[in-house]
């Protein structure tokens, strides 16, 4: 039954993160393309907008515990572990532009592959594992 509900969170997760990851290179190549920024900072800002979309996507689609009472330091939370998916896809799309002179857009496509991976076990473990279901021991305080 666990491999279930994960399967089932990990269907929504990508659902969720394929809306958002929309938002992401659509605001992505209006920033480049249009706009005219470097690629970095521009990778950075839609990144940020497409965490939003996916956090509110995510609670609605993906997972159904919600590990922390409060709403506000849950999306604060979920934001902060999108700082290490941030990491990821910057490294990725420098890596990719820079010495593999990939596009940037394929370059989003592959960094979008990485940095799924990790925000999906980190946001499922930290944030919206139920306590009999996470690999991380909970402390229980009274």
């Amino acid at each position: 039954m666990r491999l279930r509900a994960v399967i089932l969170e990990l269907g929504g997760y990508a659902a969720a993160s394929v809306v958002a990851l929309a938002a992401d290179m659509g605001l992505l190549a209006a920033l480049t393309s249009r706009l005219g920024w470097y690629y970095l900072p521009a990778s950075a800002v839609s990144f940020t907008a497409g965490g939003v979309v996916a956090y509110f996507l995510s609670i609605r689609l993906a997972f159904r515990f919600r590990g922390l009472a409060n709403k506000s330091v849950e999306l604060v939370s979920f934001v902060a572990l999108g700082l290490v998916g941030l990491l990821v896809n910057s490294l990725v799309m420098w890596a990719a532009v820079a010495h593999f002179g990939l596009a940037v857009i394929t370059s989003k496509a592959c960094a979008a592959v990485c940095t799924f991976s990790v925000n999906f076990l980190l946001r499922r473990q930290l944030l919206f594992a139920s306590p009999r279901n996470s690999t991380i021991p909970m402390r229980v305080t009274e």
